[in-house]
């Protein structure tokens, strides 16, 4: 009986997955190549690396195709193929400030040191719908791509900085004596998420890895959740730079030992300004938090600069670090939410039949009836074997 119980059941999944394989490669429309879903749909590529903690675009591209664009589908299937890679070899530490900024903006300055460089972005105009036809979105490209690419406001074209670093605001705030400095001077080993369990209590850059490779939904809403400071009043935020750019990786060379730069990702980073103005608190500085992830992502590292804070200033007298830590990986919460669509018929049947115990055992009431309770008890088997 529970082999074409179990037969039957592997039958139904085998046939649910060829449905699934049929609705995405079987269509009207041209296949989706995964140069369309890199140039075209470039967010969406950056959020599944962020998320699935791989800077591999065609691999996320991949992915999102196979997941038909579902994001955190897209990303368990990027971490999962990440868990294979062997690890050739551990890249070398390098400074935020090598970073080739494509877009930097200090909404907290006018005339910032360094430049106000918008690069890409919607910030300022208006969310309305595109109805061009393909033919006018097509016209549109041919007219772009024969201008000169000289000018940067038609190429997403890197700053040069003249050869040497972009002064960042908080050097500003540090030498006016006005950022509280969170530096430290022993350089620990980063922990490394992968490896071990994040529970409350975890060094500074446990927290910004996790949040890092959060969903960035969960860390939107967390944020959101928790914009009043430890005395329960709203505290101003001012973000000193957001910044987005190709952060070099560097390696020990094999055979002369010297560090060399094989590449780069593009990363977002963010420096967040927090008004001090607690009972406790220093009314004379301001607090400084940091957030960075892969690929162009503000939303995200913004709300990592902020809960940054928030975590600090919170001191543990809430739950908001086990929240930032335990309840913000996508995967990780999908994952609980989708395992209640798996069979459950076993546990259902126990809570049924605790619920008529207690029943029996309580004295009877007028009125009260139990049949029910007992017909679904009774008769409610299980017939089924979980896969």
């Amino acid at each position: 009986m529970g082999y074409v119980a179990a037969k039957g059941g592997l039958e139904a999944i085998s046939a649910a997955e060829a449905l699934v394989r049929r609705k995405r490669l079987v269509g009207d429309s041209r296949w989706l190549g995964l140069d369309q879903i890199t140039e075209r749909l470039r967010l969406a590529v950056d959020r599944v690396m962020g998320e699935g903690g791989l800077w591999a675009p065609e691999v996320a591209a991949r992915a999102l195709r196979q997941a038909e664009g579902d994001v955190i589908e897209a990303s368990q299937l990027v971490r999962s193929f990440r868990s294979t890679l062997v690890r050739l070899a551990y890249s070398e530490p390098v400074s935020a400030d090598d970073l080739v900024p494509l877009r930097r903006i200090v909404p907290a300055y006018r005339n910032p040191p360094g430049p106000q460089l918008l690069g890409r972005t919607l910030d300022y105009v208006g969310r309305l719908l595109d109805r061009s036809s393909e033919s006018a979105a097509q016209g549109e490209a041919t007219t772009l791509a024969t201008q000169s690419t000289d000018r940067r406001d038609h190429v997403e074209a890197p700053f040069d900085g003249g050869g040497g670093p972009v002064e960042r605001l908080l050097d500003v705030l540090r030498e006016q004596g006005l950022a509280v400095d969170r530096r430290r001077v022993d350089d620990p080993e980063p922990f490394d998420i992968t490896r071990q369990p994040t529970r409350p209590g975890v060094p500074r850059s446990a927290r910004l890895s996790t949040m890092a490779r959060a969903e960035t939904g969960a860390l939107v809403n967390l944020w959101y959740r928790n914009v009043l400071g430890p005395d329960t009043y709203l505290h101003e935020v001012t973000l000193g730079e957001v910044r987005h750019g190709r952060l070099p990786v560097r390696v020990k060379s094999p055979v002369t030992d010297v560090p060399i730069d094989i590449g780069f990702v593009r990363v977002t980073e963010v420096e967040a300004i927090e008004d001090l103005d607690g009972i406790d608190e220093d009314r004379s500085a301001f607090d400084v938090g940091y957030g960075l992830c892969m690929g162009h992502n503000e939303r995200k590292a913004i709300a990592m600069a902020n809960l940054d804070i928030s975590v600090t200033r919170d001191g543990g007298r809430s739950s908001l670090e086990q929240s930032v830590l335990l309840t913000t990986d996508g995967l990780d919460a999908s994952g609980f939410l989708e395992h209640l669509k798996l069979p459950h018929n076993v546990t259902f049947r126990s809570m049924i039949e605790r619920k008529a115990a207690v029943r029996a055992a309580a004295p009877r009431k007028t009125g009260v009836v139990d049949e029910p309770v007992k017909r679904v008890a009774s008769t409610h088997q299980v017939s089924e074997v979980p896969p």
